[in-house]
């Protein structure tokens, strides 16, 4: 059985990708050697996140990410579901998807400070498939430790969005590659509004399976790791 769902395109979709949406965050800011590229254009209808992780530097941890531009933009994610992640082809290693909804000033020496992030981490196979993300599948974190007294997610402010590569503690290194068609949110057709972000991208319907996460019949890996300015593994 099936049950109709209502999507609103957030980047790819009825949203183009465009390379001013991203800039990197990787470990070099800790004195690693980990680099990422999330290689896109209006006119490509995929995304290409890309780079090489190095563990070795920092002594098994290390982590590669791209994440959203501007300190001043947010997203209004209330009326929905939880996210869905379109993957047009992988390497089959193990990714992050990160929200966060607060932002502090840097710090004197020009680093960011910690804010709880909230992360959902996961795995497809080669050939792509979508990825279902209800909200209460995303773990909150602070520098690299699991947060279970945080306060819940601000869905009406949601400020920065971000695709991680990292070591999850040394099994996984090296080169990396994972095409994304679109990054949308869903809810039930009969609930979902038109509201998400300033520029209000067209809204269109599909069919998803009611256990949830699928890649191609395959079930995604569930898993809750942080993404911290701080201590990354």
């Amino acid at each position: 059985m099936t049950s109709l769902l209502s999507v609103m395109s957030i980047f790819g979709g009825d949203k183009p990708w465009s390379p001013l949406d991203w800039t990197s965050s990787d470990d070099r800011v800790r004195g690693g050697c980990s680099i990422s590229e999330l290689t896109c254009n209006p006119l490509s209808p995929t995304a290409i996140f890309h780079g090489n992780l190095d563990i070795k530097t920092l002594g098994g941890a290390g982590f590669a990410s791209q994440r959203t531009t501007g300190e001043d933009r947010s997203w209004d994610f209330s009326k929905y579901q939880g996210l869905v992640l379109d993957i047009a082809k992988s390497d089959e290693k193990q990714y992050a998807l990160t929200l966060k909804d607060e932002l502090l000033p840097k710090s004197p020496d020009g680093r960011e400070q910690s804010t709880i992030s909230w992360e959902y981490d996961f795995k497809v196979d080669s050939d792509g498939g979508k990825v279902y993300v209800h909200w209460d599948d995303f773990k909150a974190t602070y520098r690299g430790r699991e947060k279970k007294d945080a306060k819940p997610l601000d869905l009406k402010h949601v400020k920065r969005i971000s695709f991680m590569m990292r070591s999850f503690f040394g099994t996984q290194e090296g080169d990396f590659s994972l095409s994304i068609t679109s990054l949308s949110a869903f809810s039930k057709h009969d609930n979902v509004q038109n509201e998400l972000y300033s520029d209000n991208p067209k809204e269109k319907a599909i069919s998803q399976p009611t256990n949830g996460a699928t890649t191609k019949d395959e079930e995604q890996g569930w898993f809750g790791w942080m993404f911290g300015s701080c201590v990354v593994s």
